[in-house]
């Protein structure tokens, strides 16, 4: 289904002026063209006059999403796509009066993020390396790096993933491409550093090899068998059936490894600013999530070791 006109318009200047990152602008164009969709179906229209729309038919639009059993927070990213969508258009005099103003949904209840214990984080890298083949090597490469700099999936594979030349192997350091096309230095342990060096040297040059389309070479630095750019969907594929064998699959999510790269930081002693800085957060309220977790842990060992709890 091609986006609406005013939608696609919306869409370029998101890309154009907001510098968002190829990801978040998915999630703006799908959120807004499911709300198209449902907009078409509960006017019977052709096509949408969005001057016409107004906050009523908005409200109903909320409804039919949560009886769809659309979760809180999936509610509240649909919404927030549409305010900042009608805010432009008011802004652009595309329609006089912005309906999706005062419009409000219940607030998602904050979840704390998944983290694993140091000892299963050993026991995903190390069962990576089980795999056999040129992929074993590669998958403990692109699982170690990423718990050993805390990054975000998208920052490892994908469009904005890393590729050969964020590596600064001699110096200890990775350039990373975050949210909004934001960049930052990640710091990388000795042993990250002859873990990515042999990558480089043996393993990835013959994934490529191998591959039929070995010509059409890429300069993403993590690869699949086709000699493609590793996805974030193959990534997940792999960490999943990775921990399934270790039978961790239920505690786990695409942001494990950085959940608890943070966790066991903060556990370790290091200050809530570096934390940020390492995890590339623009406000440290987002990193605070962290500290409540640690909380919880504490909690929870006070609980089971007291004589009286």
């Amino acid at each position: 289904m091609s986006l609406d006109p005013q939608i696609q318009i919306f869409i370029n200047h998101l890309r154009a002026e907001r510098g968002l990152s190829a990801n978040t602008i998915d999630a703006y164009s799908n959120d807004l063209n499911q709300l198209s969709s449902l907009l078409l179906a509960s006017t019977k229209a052709k096509e949408i006059s969005w001057s016409k729309v107004n906050e009523p038919t908005l409200e109903t639009i909320i409804i039919e999403l949560k009886n769809a059993y659309y979760s809180d927070t999936s509610i509240a990213r649909k919404l927030a796509s549409l305010k900042s969508f009608f805010r432009f258009l008011h802004e652009e005099n595309i329609v006089h009066s912005n309906p999706a103003e005062k419009l409000k949904v219940r607030r998602p209840t904050r979840t704390l993020p998944n983290s694993l214990s140091e000892q299963d984080i050993v026991r995903i890298l190390n069962a990576s390396s089980k795999r056999s083949g040129l992929e074993g090597y590669r998958d403990r490469a692109m699982f170690e790096v990423t718990y050993a700099a805390g990054l975000r999936v998208s920052e490892v594979v994908g469009p904005q993933g890393l590729q050969q030349s964020s590596l600064n192997l001699d110096d200890g350091w990775i350039r990373v491409t975050g949210k909004g096309s934001k960049e930052r230095l990640a710091p990388v342990y000795p042993g990250i550093i002859e873990l990515l060096r042999f990558y480089l040297n043996d393993i990835r040059p013959n994934l490529l090899a191998r591959s039929k389309k070995s010509r059409r070479l890429t300069s993403a630095l993590f690869v699949n068998s086709q000699g493609s750019s590793m996805t974030r969907q193959g990534y997940w594929l792999i960490l999943k059936k990775t921990a399934a064998r270790e039978g961790l699959e239920g505690k786990l999510s695409p942001h494990t490894f950085r959940h608890s790269f943070a966790t066991h930081l903060l556990n370790g002693g290091a200050s809530l600013r570096h934390v940020q800085n390492l995890l590339g957060h623009a406000n440290i309220s987002t990193t605070q999530i962290y500290t409540h977790l640690t909380d919880s842990q504490v909690r929870e060992a006070f609980n089971k070791a007291h004589p009286r709890a």
